[in-house]
């Protein structure tokens, strides 16, 4: 079947396709012809990307490997172009086709399907309408995410990639320059990650830190205090740190539940906790972390 073709210039107004003033990538090409490839097979071998979105283990054997990962939703496969992710390919819901009408897609094809055979392909109703597959970048190492930061959040075996996704919204929304990972963790581009985050996953530099907890003296020695958060009863309130535990903070959280293990704990420079009332112990990882956070930014200019 040939590839039919949608004309750039939708004539929608400022702001269309959720970016704020119509700023998005490609915005202004006008009239420039996208090809469309359209699929009938859910098992076609040109959307092999998508396969199978929802099941975690056959995603994580084929995206990190294949390098690539799945970006659900126009913000955010918008985003990911923005902070320079190459597209492979995209993959549209018949209906929305336009909506990628201003991008500059290059050399990625685009395919569109019915909401059916989108179905069958991914697992689940693609109810966004658009996703997108992009080459993974090469991850930086701990010494180059730490190099120019101020202020950065550890995660040990933080495996929940909701929770994840919603820590790196958090840490870019409150001023967290870089995030290091325990081998352990969840992979941050995940397609449920990247999309709680709403694309902020592109936003802050990353990388994995090893050996754990070893390598804690790596992020010493680029200057950081070690924050280890808490509920122990030894622990400091996180309110009461003072200006040279907080001025170059390493914040340290652990796994949703278990908290930390014992070994990071020791690897520590600080415990810290964030006090509660009624009882409740603790919060929610990403809403910990969040709050963490804010509480350590606060005097930041705005």
């Amino acid at each position: 079947m040939r590839p039919r073709t949608v004309v750039g210039g939708t004539g929608r107004g400022p702001g269309h396709a959720g970016v704020p003033g119509g700023r998005g990538v490609g915005v202004g090409r006008q009239n420039r012809r996208v090809s469309v490839h359209q699929i009938t097979d859910p098992d076609d071998d040109r959307i092999a990307d998508y396969r199978a979105l929802t099941d975690v283990e056959l995603r994580t054997r084929w995206e990190p490997p294949h390098g690539l990962f799945i970006a659900e939703g126009e913000l955010v496969l918008r985003r990911a172009l923005r902070a320079g992710y190459p597209a492979r390919s995209y993959l549209v819901d018949a209906k929305r086709v336009d909506q990628l009408a201003d991008l500059d897609t290059g050399d990625a094809p685009v395919y569109a399907a019915t909401q059916e055979v989108l179905q069958r392909a991914t697992g689940f109703h693609v109810h966004r309408g658009v996703l997108a597959s992009f080459h993974r970048k090469p991850l930086p190492s701990a010494a180059e995410v730490l190099a120019d930061a101020r202020r950065a959040v550890i995660l040990e075996d933080v495996n929940n990639h909701t929770n994840l996704g919603a820590i790196f919204r958090a840490v870019a929304a409150l001023g967290v320059d870089a995030v290091l990972l325990s081998p352990s963790c969840a992979d941050p581009l995940y397609r449920r990650s990247v999309r709680v985050s709403m694309g902020e996953v592109f936003a802050v530099p990353y990388a994995k830190l090893e050996p754990w907890p070893d390598a804690f003296a790596e992020v010493r020695a680029a200057g950081f205090t070690v924050l280890a958060m808490t509920p122990a009863p030894d622990a400091v309130p996180i309110q009461r740190l003072d200006a040279a535990q907080r001025a170059r903070a390493a914040l340290l959280m652990g796994a949703e539940g278990a908290g930390l293990t014992r070994a990071a704990m020791d690897a520590s420079d600080v415990r810290v906790v964030i006090p509660m009332r009624r009882g409740v112990d603790s919060l929610n990882v990403a809403a910990a972390t969040a709050v963490a956070c804010w509480e350590l930014g606060r005097d930041d200019p705005l």
